[in-house]
């Protein structure tokens, strides 16, 4: 058999080559939702807001959560679409929270992408469930009605005990109860629900709960990669 010799920068050509392909192959990866000059708005609580900066300093203003992971990839990928991407998530709200500073933290902004992810912490003040739901569904009515083109992306509030999901467990129970009334209020207005709880539950297959939640609700940085994949797959198949 005849021995085929192959140089050191032919193979390291070749290795550069697949790579490069590799490369581009991830940059034409889009998210038609991402047109030129949209406005992103993340809103929620501390896991949008992620240890934010309250100034104008753009190193700090979108956290260090899955809203700055999602920012940074497609702000990097697309300049010539001038996205503005950002980030009114505050730690300990709930839709209560929300609904007091919705004019000036929302509407005033007027985002054309609006991405909410609200409920663990109305689980946890007990917040009623009715009353999460109108206040919720008010909201997303008084964003309509400002700007009746603007896309909604709603997040599934999740929570991922240590020791795992406890059959009749009350907080388990509780915001599995707030994720139904989130999949209800998508459906009316026509919006997709990012499964981070079915997400955070998978991802417990391969590593324990406190590798991806180090608290039961805050995400390691782990987690938000996984958030931030999660909400760009779910976005980009939902608004094609």
């Amino acid at each position: 058999m005849r021995m085929i010799k192959f140089s050191f920068p032919a193979i390291f050509l070749a290795f550069v080559s697949i790579a490069g392909n590799i490369v581009s192959a991830a940059d034409v990866a889009d998210v038609p939702l991402f047109k030129e000059n949209t406005r992103i708005l993340f809103q929620g609580d501390s896991i949008t807001d992620g240890n934010r900066g309250r100034s104008a300093d753009p190193n700090h203003i979108l956290g260090h959560g899955y809203c700055f992971i999602i920012a940074a990839k497609y702000g990097s990928q697309y300049p010539e679409r001038k996205l503005v991407f950002m980030n009114r998530g505050i730690s300990g709200n709930t839709v209560l929270d929300l609904e007091k500073r919705w004019p000036k933290d929302t509407l005033d902004l007027n985002p054309d992408v609006l991405s909410i992810l609200i409920g663990v912490n109305d689980s946890g003040k007990n917040v009623p469930l009715e009353q999460y739901e109108q206040v919720y569904d008010k909201l997303l009515a008084d964003a309509r009605t400002v700007n009746p083109n603007i896309k909604f992306v709603m997040g599934e509030p999740f929570l991922l005990p240590k020791d795992g999901h406890k059959e009749g467990h009350v907080r388990d129970q509780d915001v599995k109860k707030r994720q139904a009334i989130v999949e209800k209020l998508a459906k009316k207005y026509n919006a997709p629900v990012v499964k981070f709880q079915r997400l955070f539950d998978d991802a417990c297959k391969h590593s324990g709960a406190d590798y991806w939640i180090w608290d039961s609700v805050h995400p390691t940085y782990s987690g938000h990669q996984l958030m931030a994949d999660e909400w760009v797959k779910t976005v980009a198949e939902f608004y094609k």
